[in-house]
């Protein structure tokens, strides 16, 4: 019984508050927007496009999971030395 209490209010509580998130979206700004955007116009400097514009589609995705694969390449080609050389010496006190 205490366990459907605590879930349904749980449940309220969320369902409550969502909306009032949702409603602060445009509230507030980022630092682009805030910081970056006021010293470039005072600069005389104009925001442009980006040059690859990850916006688009599921451009920013594909990147990060290259990324990732490029990573664990890397630390996979790299597993011997890093954890397995020189343990030896680590176990004999040396």
């Amino acid at each position: 019984m205490r366990l459907w209490l605590c879930a349904l209010v749980l449940f309220w509580a969320v369902a409550l508050c969502c909306p009032a998130f949702a409603e602060e979206g445009g509230k507030w700004p980022g630092v682009d927007e805030t910081v970056v955007e006021k010293f470039a116009k005072e600069l005389g400097r104009e925001a442009r496009d980006p040059y690859i514009n990850t916006d688009q589609g599921d451009l920013l995705l594909f990147l990060f999971a290259l990324a990732g694969g490029v990573g664990g390449f890397i630390m996979g080609y790299f597993w011997h030395k890093v954890f397995v050389a020189g343990k030896e010496n680590m176990d004999s006190g040396e």
